[in-house]
């Protein structure tokens, strides 16, 4: 069950208290622990604070409600379906150490089970396991990858995948891009120049999607890290990884709240066929506590 701990002492606040004070201040401490961060948190309490007052809540179940409604206008759906016979490019980013080449293959899994013709592309050249680790994952599932050798020019590596899927048919092209360099700048032109290439090699505007991946463990790190990579590609959408039990749900309301970034997958476990579209009723019952 999706952030188990965090849900479990929501629905303790919510079941075992009257409203008053004490609970209001245990709630705003268990927000606060969950990555809703200051601000969020302060206008969910205020909100919930006059509802109570103006008993337009009689219940706790009447807060649960309310504040689930407050947090649904920060969380999105992605809801982009490539196109059959036409290419789309996924450009997935990320810090290393978040599971991005991993979700990568996860949704080459996905797309090909979907009927789509699916290829890899390993820019991700600066380092040389990242090259090797695409790879790999190509050959288990038994598509093409257009790859260099390590240190070649990312932008290079991308033009050729576009070429070459253009001329072989593939309706998907999902590029690994590098998360670490000599120095973030280094990093971010890196990516503003792949953004280029991509842009200036015919594929629509509505087939290229940015994506980025976040450990959903890592609460204000993500947030952090999509406001970075934002600032150098404007993104599209997040991928979450590790999405189980030790998730933290409020940093990804953040990310809405900033950005309006719609949330598109999660990774849920170890096997390719362990990712799902994100379920954003099941998310928001989640963060609230409510059952079902």
């Amino acid at each position: 069950m999706i952030f188990r701990k965090f849900r479990e002492k929501l629905k303790s606040i919510f079941t075992s208290r009257k409203i008053d004070e004490a609970f209001f201040e245990e709630l705003e401490d268990t927000l606060i622990e969950g990555d809703l961060g200051a601000r969020l948190t302060d206008e969910v309490i205020e909100t919930l604070r006059k509802a109570a007052r103006e008993e337009k809540a009689k219940t706790v179940e009447d807060l649960q409600r309310i504040m689930k409604g407050l947090l649904s206008q920060y969380v999105h759906d992605f809801e982009f379906v490539p196109k059959k016979g036409e290419l789309t490019v996924f450009l997935i980013l990320g810090v290393n150490g978040v599971g991005k080449t991993t979700s990568i293959a996860k949704l080459a899994q996905y797309y090909t089970d979907k009927g789509y013709k699916v290829m890899l592309a390993a820019a991700d050249t600066f380092r040389a396991a990242a090259v090797d680790q695409l790879d790999i994952h190509a050959e288990r599932l038994g598509i093409r990858i257009v790859k260099q050798k390590t240190g070649s020019d990312p932008g290079a590596v991308v033009y050729d995948a576009v070429t070459s899927a253009m001329s072989q048919g593939e309706e998907i092209i999902l590029v690994d891009t590098a998360g670490r360099m000599h120095n973030k700048e280094n990093l971010m032109r890196e990516l503003q120049k792949i953004n280029k290439v991509i842009a200036g090699r015919g594929v629509k505007e509505e087939n290229y999607k940015k994506l980025i991946v976040i450990d959903s463990t890592t609460g204000q790190n993500g947030l952090s890290q999509t406001l970075l990579f934002n600032n150098a590609v404007p993104l599209d959408g997040v991928i979450l990884s590790k999405y189980d039990s030790a998730a933290k749900g409020g940093a990804l309301v953040q990310i809405g709240q900033q950005l309006s970034l719609p949330i598109a997958f999660v990774g849920t476990g170890e096997t390719y066929r362990d990712i799902h579209p994100f379920d954003r009723e099941e998310f928001l019952n989640s963060l609230v506590g409510i059952e079902g």
